[in-house]
């Protein structure tokens, strides 16, 4: 680096890859500096640089103290010892700065002498503090991954159907015949830990009722009146839980339905497609199952708006990927137990990193936001406006578009339903209406309320009654 270069960099001020330094005396300091560069994407400290950017710079005799601290610190101070890179810049007073170069590290986490795990913050350095931030250390470098974790479920919480299809169809072996045997087998199968209980994997994958042990694992749809969230108003919604499997054609068969009907170029007819490939949001509803980080224990999120579908996974990328490498392929496995079983036909997996290739050449119009700070992963799918589709079921968009707070028209096709056969149940309500049972028991319970319709007899033989 030459003077014109350094002052290039100076201008820029500190960050959480620049770092300013008059002088160091301290090595401890210093290792611990380092090593939350190592543990982050590596950085550069300007030593001779003051906070300001001014430059006084440091003596012949200072460049060879400070070189000695350095290569003391970054030897036998950091654990990890890490290989760091200096060169001496010559400034315009006939003094020197050092520019001290720290890789991002390839054995993180690193710690100081104390034992003490330091990161970057902006353009300053704080500690680990939290087991999750620790794991998700060792996950970055593929020491430790979520679905490892081991959890408070025995091999009793396995859903035996489902597990004996599975190794039946994929594997051709029956049953275990004892828990014994059982357990050996979910430990050889990386489903289970050493102790005999079942890890995360095991649990997503083949657990009766997985969210019963990990609630926080689930999917939550909700389809809004227009193009924002409302506190209230909403026209579908519904709560998906259990394996892996059913979670994705639950939170499938939301979209599906919420989407509009075209006719694309077929006959009047036929039955109208979807105006977004169904294709689509297998990639990317799978996508996000499989590769969201467990280690934030929050849902997945599922928007449906006028205009957009928007799929909010718990955790950024891994700090490898970008959203410029998703979209050419580039994939990182956070998940790999479950990778490689979604790999055997649990979901519609077509191989690693091709799932958003695949989805945008189906349906350029996706965008990927990659929030850091909120670790979180957006995929928003835009829709065409109404005026841009052939429809095939006009009533039906009309309805969305005039409704009144989010769902008159739904509410108008209750009252005529219950109006035609009073004594009709939720199930039945929601297959005629095309929404989901706690939809029906929703607007049900709010029509109570507005003393527009009464029930008069028991649950089970009683029938409704609609006040005109």
């Amino acid at each position: 680096m030459n003077l014109e270069e350094l002052l290039t960099q100076i201008v820029l001020g500190e960050d959480s890859s620049r770092q300013f330094k008059v002088d160091i005396k301290n090595a401890d300091s210093l290792a611990s500096e380092m090593a939350a560069f190592a543990n982050t994407n590596g950085g550069i400290i300007f030593i001779g640089v003051a906070d300001d950017g001014s430059m006084p710079g440091l003596s012949a005799q200072d460049v060879g103290r400070v070189n000695q601290l350095i290569s003391n610190a970054a030897s036998h101070l950091v654990h990890s010892p890490l290989a760091v890179l200096t060169e001496n810049v010559a400034l315009e007073n006939g003094r020197i700065a050092i520019v001290l170069t720290v890789p991002k590290g390839i054995d993180k986490p690193y710690f100081d002498k104390n034992g003490v795990i330091w990161l970057k913050a902006g353009a300053d350095k704080r500690r680990v503090n939290s087991k999750e931030e620790l794991r998700r250390l060792f996950q970055i470098t593929n020491q430790f991954h979520a679905d490892e974790l081991p959890t408070k479920a025995g091999i009793d919480r396995m859903d035996k159907l489902r597990f004996r299809d599975f190794l039946r169809d994929v594997y051709k072996m029956d049953y275990p015949d004892s828990p014994a045997e059982l357990t050996r087998l979910l430990q050889n199968m990386n489903l289970a830990t050493d102790d005999g209980v079942l890890n995360l994997a095991g649990v997503l994958l083949f657990a009766e009722q997985p969210e019963w042990i990990v609630p926080q694992f689930v999917v939550k749809a909700i389809r809004y009146p227009g193009n924002k969230i409302h506190a209230t108003d909403y026209l579908d919604t519904e709560d998906f839980s259990g394996p892996l499997p059913k979670l994705f054609e639950g939170a499938l068969a939301f979209v599906m339905r919420n989407l509009h009907k075209v006719q694309a170029g077929r006959g009047v007819n036929a039955p109208g497609l979807a105006e977004i490939p169904e294709a689509v949001f297998e990639e990317l509803l799978v996508n996000a199952l499989v590769h969201r980080d467990y280690l934030v224990s929050a849902p997945i999120r599922l928007f449906i708006f006028d205009d957009r579908i928007e799929i909010i996974s718990p955790g950024h990328l891994p700090d490898n990927l970008t959203v410029e490498k998703i979209r050419s392929g580039n994939s990182n496995i956070r998940n790999p137990i479950l990778v490689s079983y979604i790999a055997k036909g649990l979901l519609p997996y077509h191989g690693l990193g091709s799932g958003i290739k695949r989805a945008l050449e189906k349906w350029p119009r996706i965008d990927f936001t990659d929030d850091h700070d909120g670790s979180l992963f957006t995929v928003t799918v835009y829709r065409k406006s109404v005026d841009e589709l052939e429809l095939a079921d006009v009533r039906g968009v009309t309805g969305q578009i005039d409704n009144l707070s989010g769902h008159v028209d739904l509410i108008n096709d209750l009252l005529n339903m219950l109006r035609s056969d009073p004594s009709a149940g939720y199930a039945e309500l929601a297959e005629w209406l095309e929404v989901s049972e706690a939809t029906i028991k929703r607007n049900i319970q709010k029509l109570k309320r507005e003393h527009r319709i009464h029930r008069i007899g028991s649950k089970k033989t009683g029938h409704w009654q609609v006040i005109e």
